[in-house]
């Protein structure tokens, strides 16, 4: 690891001047769990590290009538914890519960994950389901970016020089609102998703109004599959629409092979993964 300096401001104006300041030399902390092993091994040389955990609008956890504000710093034991996500957003302990093991979650953060823009990321397709927006800020203000815009390619975002992601916001969950998260892993904790699916439904008796469908490690970003959402509008619910859902994101999906999975194990994961998940939302937006 090569010599840094090291900034740690408490206002987005003075994380936003520091950015600004290194001409994109600049790697922000939010929980450092993926920043730091990548700088261990060579893979990243900022000449500033921007720890961001001081500011407060990055640490905000709050709901309110428009729905849920997560800080782009709020670790993941915090969401694990919490009352509030738990009664009303159950889906999102899917994936806080899955990043990493106990000490990477007291570190870990949704923010980080999305930012760090892996496409195996657990939190990602979890949150294009609950239809996340990424509150941003920079030199030239405010903007937010639906969070399946936010990831261009594998380690790439939108975000331009100078800006940092603040928050993400959920909107409050209808009535008859349920999601579920599944993934893939060779092993039993803290590994890489081979696959992971990420669903949501709006259910309105046994017809589905509305429902979402993102997929994570078969694309070179997190997917949301257009077309499941639109199998799923305004159709009665019944094993042949899910078995159609699954079917659609297998078809959507255009993995690689690699050291953790063939293209033909992935669609075929795609598949699986999606009518469970499917299946899970359908049962807690029944409950």
């Amino acid at each position: 690891m090569h010599a840094f300096d090291y900034a740690a401001p408490t206002s987005l104006n003075e994380a936003v001047a520091v950015l600004a300041s290194q001409n994109g030399n600049a790697s922000i902390l939010s929980g450092g769990t993926d920043l730091l092993a990548a700088m261990k091994d060579g893979k990243g040389d900022p000449s500033v590290v921007v720890d961001v955990k001081k500011i407060d609008e990055l640490n905000i956890l709050d709901l309110d009538d428009s729905g849920l504000t997560i800080g782009a710093a709020v670790p993941c034991h915090i969401l694990n914890s919490s009352e509030l996500v738990r009664d009303n957003y159950p889906a999102l302990h899917d994936s806080s519960s899955l990043i990493g093991g106990t000490q990477i979650q007291g570190r870990a953060t949704f923010g980080g994950n999305l930012c760090n823009a892996s496409p195996a990321a657990d939190a990602i397709p979890n949150l294009i389901a609950h239809k996340a927006v990424a509150n941003i800020f920079g030199p030239d203000g405010n903007r937010s970016v639906p969070v399946e815009d936010f990831c261009t390619g594998p380690g790439s975002t939108v975000l331009d020089a100078g800006e940092l992601l603040v928050s993400l916001s959920l909107p409050t969950p209808p009535a008859g609102f349920g999601a579920g998260y599944l993934r893939f892993i060779p092993r039993n904790e803290m590994d890489i998703a081979v696959v992971g699916a990420g669903v949501s439904v709006i259910l309105d008796g046994d017809t589905v109004v509305e429902g979402r469908v993102s997929l994570g490690a078969v694309a070179p970003t997190p997917l949301f599959v257009q077309e499941c959402s639109d199998a799923m509008a305004g159709q009665a619910l019944s094993e042949a629409l899910i078995t159609e859902v699954g079917r659609l994101a297998e078809q959507a999906a255009r993995p690689i092979s690699d050291m953790r999975g063939t293209v033909a194990q992935r669609k075929h994961l795609s598949n699986v993964l999606t009518r469970r998940a499917m299946q899970i939302a359908v049962d807690r937006a029944r409950s």
